[in-house]
């Protein structure tokens, strides 16, 4: 058994952006795992509707 690794995980949210509004969209998480406990988020990002990534820095979380 591994004591640190990484792992990826993808969930869909509801984002709001200021050009576009709110959207649905795919954010991919990679985060480091201690003996199976999440430590930090190492990344966060999301895939547009073109196929583009982006940072999730430029859009916020909608409640």
């Amino acid at each position: 058994m591994k004591l640190i690794h990484i792992k990826r995980e993808t969930k869909t949210e509801q984002r709001h952006s200021v050009k576009m509004g709110s959207l649905n969209t795919k954010v991919t998480y990679v985060q480091k795992y201690f003996l199976g406990i999440k430590i930090k988020t190492l990344h966060k990002y999301r895939e547009t509707y073109y196929g583009e990534v982006k940072n999730c820095d430029d859009c916020f979380l909608f409640v």
